[in-house]
């Protein structure tokens, strides 16, 4: 009984967000945010939907509660690594030393001597957009980077980052140098009323692009794996059954893969975004 209510439950969720879609299209995208989104509903949404929480709260706050909760799994999974760390480790420390020298070994291809003054950050932000991009396929959770705001804020702040690592390592006059293409020549510093504008632009093109590409692979990853869900729930719905066919269980392992791979990504291109701003004699 309790499985077919939350059958049912998924349904209605469901119908609701295809009805906002078909809404939003007719009016020209204006609902885009709201209605756009296709995803297996979570605790939220069954909350809303009993009647437990206001309605529209599961839609506008999902996002940011998930985060939020995600970071604090992070804080005391490393507080408990942190305060039980042996020698030789358990399991638990022996899977985050594992993560950890991985991570470390791949950025310090690339930074050499500056890896220690930078994995801090890097290694956050790959642990904690790799949790979130996993949590899509948690039952009950949500991807919080299935949500452009997120992708954006994640890259806004890789690019303040890179920005204020390039002014202290470089001197604001020496990137500022860098931006103007490095000029060493009549020619080149003629040339610098194009390079200038060019290497400006990108600084912003950068963390735009890495938003677009972390937001459009887990949005359709989610997306996907809700349709495949709904047709499941809906080819046995004719004979009222609480449960449906499993069509989107290949789904959750590529999206296993995948969400691994995007979050590696992020992380690298954001390296070597530090990387093109460190001093060159220090490369």
């Amino acid at each position: 009984m309790i499985l077919y209510k939350l059958a049912n439950t998924f349904l209605l969720t469901a119908t609701d967000t295809t009805e906002h879609a078909a809404q939003a299209a007719e009016h020209g995208g204006e609902h885009a945010e709201g209605g756009l989104s296709m995803h297996i509903p979570n605790a939220l949404s069954f909350l809303e939907k009993w009647g437990l929480l206001s309605e529209g709260l599961a839609h506008h706050y999902a996002v940011t509660f998930f985060a939020l909760f995600i970071a604090l799994i992070m804080v005391i999974m490393a507080m408990t690594v942190y305060r039980k760390r042996q020698m030789i480790p358990g399991p638990f420390q022996n899977v985050v030393e594992m993560i950890f020298e991985g991570l470390y070994n791949l950025v310090h291809s690339m930074l050499g001597k500056d890896t220690d003054r930078y994995i801090p950050f890097l290694g956050t932000l790959f642990i904690y957009i790799w949790f979130m991009n996993l949590s899509g396929i948690i039952p009950g959770f949500h991807a919080p980077t299935s949500a452009l705001n997120m992708t954006l804020a994640l890259s806004i702040s890789v690019f303040l980052y890179v920005q204020y690592t390039a002014i202290v390592r470089s001197g604001p006059l020496k990137y500022l140098h860098h931006l103007c293409g490095s000029p060493n020549s009549g020619v080149t510093w003629a040339l610098v009323i194009i390079n200038f504008p060019l290497h400006f632009v990108g600084e912003f093109i950068k963390p735009f692009s890495l938003a677009m590409r972390l937001f459009g692979n887990i949005f359709g990853e989610d997306t996907l794996i809700a349709v495949m869900v709904a047709l499941g729930v809906a080819a046995l719905s004719v004979i009222d059954s609480p449960i449906g066919l499993p069509f989107q269980i290949p789904f959750l392992f590529l999206s296993l893969l995948l969400g691994t791979i995007q979050a590696l990504v992020f992380t690298m291109l954001s390296t070597s975004y530090i990387m093109m701003v460190l001093p060159h004699e220090e490369h």
